[in-house]
């Protein structure tokens, strides 16, 4: 039990797809303007990488024994198909939250950090229960980097921030920021 809960920590802070190993920034940058917004993709992106390990999981012990050669394809397809059932059950249940998350909503299927959860999965030999505590971590690490960088925006639209540093500019050094921060976790376990 304590091997599953160094994984989950380990996918969360020390190895945080986000901030350390810099997959999913497409959504870090373009969805941390609100920490309502930041939570909800988290969640999203939650869903799409516990299933997307799971059926990594399931693909890793029945199919791609068989057909090694059709690992990659294999994920992509899994991916591009769980994000469309996201999406259409958020469009569905949330049309506010669907035209909130807009192009970020359909660019998870393009987020490397899913296709990089079954590939490290795989890589690393974790079995279902195993790779399924490795996608909690790299959600909740994802959905916290997230969090913190929306976090960290709507303060910074109070205070009074330079206009050269403004907008984007401001957003990266945040990020870089982050990204610092959570390279002090490197020392807390190694996997």
């Amino acid at each position: 039990m304590t091997d599953l809960f160094w994984i989950l920590i380990s996918a969360m802070l020390v190895n945080n797809f986000t901030l350390v190993l810099f997959l999913g920034l497409c959504p870090f940058m373009g969805v941390s303007g609100r920490v309502s917004t930041a939570l909800r993709m988290g969640g999203a992106n939650i869903f799409v990488l516990t299933i997307t390990s799971v059926v990594a999981s399931f693909l890793n012990a029945f199919v791609l024994p068989y057909a090694p050669y059709l690992r990659l394809i294999s994920f992509i397809v899994v991916i591009a198909s769980l994000v469309q059932i996201v999406e259409t059950v958020i469009k569905k249940v949330s049309p506010a939250l669907f035209r909130e998350l807009g192009i970020f909503l359909p660019l998870i299927t393009t987020n490397c950090a899913i296709l990089g959860l079954a590939i490290f999965q795989t890589n690393r030999g974790y079995g279902f229960l195993e790779g399924l505590f490795f996608a909690v971590g790299a959600g909740l690490g994802l959905t916290l980097a997230l969090v913190l960088m929306a976090s960290i925006r709507e303060q910074t639209e109070l205070a009074d921030v330079p206009a050269m540093a403004r907008g984007m500019g401001l957003v990266l050094i945040l990020a870089g920021s982050l990204s610092l921060a959570f390279m002090g976790f490197a020392g807390l376990f190694s996997s």
